[in-house]
């Protein structure tokens, strides 16, 4: 008998929330039950299995970072659009690195899932954002993997604790933002 009120969207926050707490990687369906409540097997009444709670998560995860994206690029372009995403996007992961890591290489599972549409609204804030740059067509799947990389490198190392050596890391991010718009006004 599944626990009264409990409903897969809470099985699914409660999910993001202990991969925030305790990585990613340590997601379990024991913990989770635990987190909620619940013996392990009643969790089953709400998902599939692992899987599908780390799905969800994933497009949780894509859906917020979506939003936190659109909302501070909201009227800005070239340079200002470039670095309110840069920011959004760092800020995201290092406040949700078990969330964000669950939609690194998540796959989609049909052509409606809103993983693939959550998806999409990222990318176009980036396209939106390369645009301002005037980056041809032919060059837009470059662009777009090398801005990806980066945020994602950047973000994934301050996240997890590695930039510890001397010197501020807003300094050098903001410096990366600097490199970034440099490199993309040049092409």
């Amino acid at each position: 008998m599944p626990r009264v009120g409990l409903t897969t969207a809470d099985v699914v926050r409660a999910g993001a929330q202990l991969a925030d707490d305790v990585g990613y990687d340590n997601l379990a369906m024991g913990l989770l039950a635990e987190k909620l409540g619940v013996r392990t097997p009643s969790l089953y009444k709400h998902v599939a299995n692992l899987a599908d709670v780390q799905h969800g998560i994933a497009v949780l995860a894509m859906t917020e970072l979506d939003r936190a994206v659109r909302d501070a690029m909201h009227g800005r372009s070239g340079t200002e659009a470039l670095a309110a995403f840069a920011r959004a996007f760092r800020s995201y992961v290092v406040a949700h690195p078990g969330r964000y890591a669950a939609t690194v290489g998540a796959e989609f599972t049909s052509p409606d899932d809103p993983l693939l549409e959550s998806s999409r609204r990222v990318l176009d804030s980036m396209v939106a954002v390369l645009r301002g740059y005037d980056i041809p067509n032919v060059e837009m799947d470059h662009a777009l993997r090398t801005l990806r990389s980066m945020f994602h490198g950047f973000a994934s190392l301050q996240a997890s604790g590695g930039f510890q050596w001397t010197g501020d890391p807003e300094v050098s991010f903001d410096w990366m933002i600097r490199f970034i718009d440099r490199g993309l006004r040049g092409l």
